[in-house]
């Protein structure tokens, strides 16, 4: 599929949609399964000792639009965020994000997730809503600016995600679905609500089960409501899976060393973002997800990665061969 298949449109913004926030990252040095009874799971009630507390700035939004604008898109943001947010957005600005569709709420904080990992990148995570849950009042035709290409609607409160995949179809703007760790809390018949139409889903491998279970279509049935799927599959890559039976295995990319696995997601999606925007196919896009996704687990944080697009695209020929064309001036 190329870029005229989604019909973007080459001098558009992407939009992503979804939430803003703090995160406060604490690492044990151990394995939780070690410190887990099964026959106690009625009872759980465990402690574990953090080597490591970091805060630093995340959010499904936020991270999406960072690896965007690292590869050098303007992606526009429509997030609702608190009366804490100043010194993030700024960031976000200095970084080439548009901030201009975020709300801030005065009367509320800005969302805070709370996420421990084990040596084994097994993550036990707790999250306060803050002004996320305000999400649902913005309106994303009327914050999407004015050249939007495709847009990103990315775990957010569940109301506004349904909010905003019906506005995008409202309005004939090509949307990718990515509930990620909202498929637990929302029920079928508003997942399946929220994906129709989509041009694509993603999630990774456990989360595409429980859509499926949820909303009851399985296999070839799911492109009832969706043009395609992707499928992370962390340390296995991902894979795409067409309308037509066909499935695209896509090989991860090289890591030198994995010291925090948060976020990687969200990197993916916004490199796959950033080959759509410059009309590569499939393949490409997810290979540069891949690339992507790559520095973010050998960082600590979000977006304390960085790197110049001649260094990303040093870094994809390594893994995959040279780029269809050049992602621009590094």
């Amino acid at each position: 599929m190329t870029r005229s298949a989604l019909s973007v449109r080459p001098d558009g913004q992407v939009i992503v949609t979804g939430s803003l926030a703090f995160d406060q990252i604490m690492v044990f040095s151990g394995n939780f399964k070690d410190h887990i009874l099964p026959e106690k799971l009625h009872v759980i009630n465990i402690s574990f000792l953090v080597s490591e507390m970091h805060r630093r700035r995340g959010g499904c939004s936020g991270n999406i639009a960072y690896t965007l604008a690292l590869l050098g898109q303007q992606p526009r943001v429509v997030a609702a965020a608190g009366r804490d947010f100043a010194e993030y957005g700024e960031w976000l600005r200095e970084q080439g994000v548009d901030t201009e569709g975020i709300c801030i709420f005065d009367d509320e904080q800005t969302a805070s997730c709370f996420i421990t990992s084990d040596k084994a990148a097994n993550q036990i995570t707790g999250f306060f809503v803050g002004a996320m849950g305000r999400a649902g009042e913005l309106s994303l035709a009327e914050r999407a600016g004015e050249r939007p290409a495709v847009c990103i609607i990315a775990p957010d409160d569940p109301g506004a995600m349904i909010r905003h995949c019906r506005e995008a179809r409202e309005t004939g703007l090509p949307f990718i679905f990515d509930p990620s760790f909202q498929v637990t809390a929302m029920d079928g018949e508003p997942l399946a609500e929220a994906a129709q139409g989509a041009a694509i889903l993603v999630l990774n491998d456990y989360e595409h089960a429980v859509f499926e279970k949820k909303t009851g279509k399985k296999g070839k049935e799911i492109f009832d409501l969706v043009g395609m799927v992707i499928v992370t599959l962390g340390e296995r890559g991902s894979k795409i899976l067409l309308a037509d039976g066909e499935e695209i295995a896509i090989p991860p990319a090289r890591i030198s060393q994995v010291l925090d696995p948060t976020g990687a997601g969200d990197a993916f999606r916004g490199g796959f973002a950033a080959g759509l925007m410059r009309g590569f196919e499939l393949e490409v896009c997810a290979r540069m997800g891949s690339v992507a996704g790559a520095y973010v687990v050998e960082q600590n944080g979000t977006q304390s990665h960085a790197y110049t697009i001649g260094e990303f695209e040093k870094r994809y020929r390594e893994n995959f061969g040279p780029l269809p064309a050049r992602l621009g001036r590094s």
